[in-house]
């Protein structure tokens, strides 16, 4: 059975009956700041030892470290495309790969060539001194010394050795959220720090601008290559056209600048040819009707336009005119055969075929005009009909040539193109543009890095108190001991009767004879907790016990009658311990003659008894030692006694044997009205208390509470104030 299964505390065998309160498992309720507390409180001596022992280890190690002084060199790292070429698509866009570009940055700045090539400038390889300054010669060929001087078969090695040395020195720190990278370098000797962490952040920017040198030169070879392959492409092409358009006789003009700098096409010469004959022919037709117009206007006889604007004519029709107005006149006054006016119709007659020779030869000279720009025109209409016919053959003959003109000018695109990337590539070559920069250089640093008293101790500190408080931790959990009075009921789950100081330089009877001592107090609280275990007050019968011998069973059992003794109540202690009695000697009795005679047959009481006067009650000791103390109690002559006890008696007390190993203590526990139950205080495990408890359960015994013996104030835990009480009022008044 369960002790934590039990009735309520173990108190209550019927209705009605006073209880204490419940039965709680360990722990419960308690709050979890206050246990910490209370495991501090209890190993407090460890926890402050460990504190103590790792500041004198901080303290002494600090003043044997040798200081070291780090050096502070601040970069800047700025985002930047790794574009060899403007080609597009040939790199990702560099705005989902920052994190990625600068978590690059800081692994190249701990790689293992830079470290190398930092040792290699400044001529650590070859430096015994760099060596011994950091511990990291080592005890092979290559750092053998001759002279003073290391031999060169082993400069691979010092300079991998030498690398990995500065690597485990050097410390890349990002600034949070900006591009600046702070490149700190610790070592024994403040300028040798700073001297590395500069040359570290120069020995970077080289690195990073003699990658790009190699990525331009990959470029230009790559490129050389392919206009090598373009150019030949375009040299077959071109001469392929030219082949062609000599086969076909196909002549083409350059090309030319139009009009707003616009470069034309080539143009074939049967084309330009078509274009200016047509251009004449348009011309020709034009001046064909106008010289026909003209023409068919000198049929009507001086209404020609030509003679209307010859002058000739003008000057013969104007003097034909003033004769004709002379003739008038003589005709006026003389007839028509007078000499003057034949002579004047003479001169008009010939003035009329002057002007119609005149008039005769403008319109021959127009039908000449005529037939000429007739002819011109039908000439030129001929030559274009000629000239259509030829170029539409040559656009027969051009469609391969076309063909071939495109994979000339395809050919010639792309060359022009790889020539113009070419030049780009080997001028970008020469400036070596670069993204990093330094923005402070490391200075000599003033005053050490390491170590820091301050920091040291507090680390020390923390240490200790965590070192302390794990030692704390795992001691509170191998340790079963009962410490504290409030433990019996969170360990053990019994209700706590009361505490009982442990007693030097008196024997308990002594103690119990002093009316004033701690011990009468602490029995008399656990007397009056026991009137609350039953309805009728403390139990008539109980039977006081423990886990093992010498927990203070036996006090408990005298104090308990003693106490009961002075309040006026008849008590009987009977001895129930038979393998090893005790109650006769507080008696001053042998035990010839007590409980064994009884379980034997024996029924003579009061021969079986013996008085304690200085105590107030009456004994009985356990009697002859029998061969199997368990025998004789397994029947039903203890009940007996106990019955007719309780007749003469108001209280029988006995004080039982240990609960483990032995048989005989669940079956006194079962006989009585209850059993009290003694834990020595930082003396008992608790895992064997419950252990014990269990059998005395199994064997449906009642557990009225414990009393925690030989209890000691100084080495509770904190919190419960069981210093304070028993003492009180009896320090003398100054």
């Amino acid at each position: 059975m369960n002790i934590f299964s039990s009735e309520p505390r173990g108190l209550a065998a019927a209705p009605g009956t006073a209880l204490v309160g419940p039965i709680t498992a360990p722990d419960q309720g308690v709050p979890i700041l206050r246990q910490y507390l209370r495991i501090a409180m209890r190993w407090r001596y460890v926890i402050i030892g460990a504190v103590v022992g790792c500041v004198l280890l901080g303290l002494i190690a600090t003043l044997l470290m040798t200081p070291k002084y780090t050096a502070t060199s601040t970069i800047e790292i700025s985002r930047e495309s790794d574009k060899v070429t403007n080609f597009q698509g040939v790199d990702q866009e560099a705005s989902i790969a920052d994190q990625e570009f600068y978590q690059t940055q800081y692994g190249l700045l701990r790689s293992r060539s830079l470290s190398e090539r930092v040792a290699v400038q400044l001529r650590l390889i070859d430096d015994p001194k760099f060596f011994d300054m950091f511990g990291a010669a080592k005890d092979t060929p290559a750092f053998e010394l001759r002279n003073g001087r290391y031999a060169p078969a082993g400069r691979a090695e010092r300079q991998r050795v030498a690398g990995e040395t500065l690597l485990k020195q050097l410390g890349v720190a990002p600034t949070r959220l900006s591009r600046l990278v702070d490149i700190r370098f610790t070592s024994p000797d403040a300028a040798f720090s700073a001297k590395v962490a500069n040359a570290w952040a120069n020995n970077f920017i080289e690195t990073n601008l003699e990658r790009k040198i190699q990525a331009t030169s990959y470029g230009r070879n790559l490129l050389q290559r392919q206009l090598t392959e373009y150019k030949d492409r375009l040299d077959e092409s071109q001469r392929q056209l030219v082949a062609y358009a000599s086969q076909q006789q196909i002549i083409n003009l350059p090309a030319q600048n139009g009009n707003q700098g616009q470069t034309t096409s080539e143009r074939s010469i049967v084309a330009d040819d078509l274009a200016a004959l047509n251009a004449a022919l348009a011309q020709a037709t034009a001046d064909r009707i106008q010289v026909q117009a003209r023409y068919e206007q000198a049929g009507r006889a001086g209404a020609s336009t030509e003679a209307l604007r010859n002058v000739a004519i003008n000057n013969l029709r104007q003097r034909r005119a003033e004769l004709a107005a002379e003739y008038r006149q003589l005709m006026v006054r003389f007839e028509p055969g007078y000499p003057a006016a034949q002579a004047i119709q003479s001169q008009i007659d010939q003035l009329d075929r002057s002007i119609a020779r005149e008039e005769s030869r403008v319109t021959g000279s127009l039908v000449a005009d005529f037939r000429e720009a007739k002819q011109r025109e039908d000439a030129l209409k001929a030559k274009v009909d000629q000239l259509k016919s030829s170029y539409l053959d040559l656009r027969r003959r051009s469609i391969q040539y076309n063909i071939y003109q495109q994979e000339v000018d395809t050919n010639r695109s792309l060359y022009d193109g790889l020539l113009q990337r070419f030049k780009e590539i080997g001028v970008a070559g020469g400036v070596g543009v670069n993204n990093i920069a330094i923005v402070d250089p490391a200075d000599v640093p003033q005053k050490p890095s390491s170590p820091r008293l301050l920091l040291n101790l507090a680390i020390a500190i923390l240490a200790g108190l965590i070192l302390g408080t794990t030692i704390a931790l795992g001691l509170e959990q191998i340790d079963e001991a009962i410490a504290d009075p409030a433990e019996v009921e969170r360990r053990l789950g019994l209700p706590l009767l009361g505490s009982v100081p442990k007693v030097e330089g008196a024997t308990p009877k002594e103690a119990l004879l002093d009316r004033k001592s701690d011990l009468v107090d602490a029995y008399l609280a656990v007397q009056t907790n026991l009137g609350f275990t039953t309805e009728h007050g403390v139990p008539r019968s109980f039977a006081v016990t423990s886990t093992r011998p010498a927990e203070g069973k036996s006090t408990t059992a005298l104090a308990l009658a003693t106490t009961l003794a002075r309040a006026q109540r008849r008590v009987i202690l009977v001895d129930g311990d038979m393998r090893s009695p005790s109650v006769h000697h507080l008696g001053g009795v042998d035990h010839d003659r007590g409980l064994s005679n009884f379980l034997t047959g024996h029924d003579d009481i009061g021969s079986l008894t013996f008085e304690m006067a200085d105590l107030g009650f009456t004994a009985m000791s356990a009697g002859p030692i029998p061969p199997n103390a368990a025998e004789l109690l397994t029947g039903n002559r203890l009940s007996i006694l106990i019955e007719r006890l309780m007749e003469q008696y108001d209280h029988v007390v006995i004080d039982s044997p240990p609960v483990m190993g032995l048989a005989d203590a669940p079956l006194i526990a079962a006989r009585v009205e209850g059993v009290i139950y003694a834990v020595e205080s930082h003396g008992i495990r608790s895992t064997l208390v419950k252990t014990a408890l269990g059998r005395l359960l199994s064997a449906n015994a009642r557990v009225i509470g414990g009393v925690l013996t030989k209890f000691e104030a100084r080495r509770a835990h904190y919190g419960y104030g069981y210093e304070y009480g028993y003492g009180y009022g009896r320090e003398a008044k100054g």
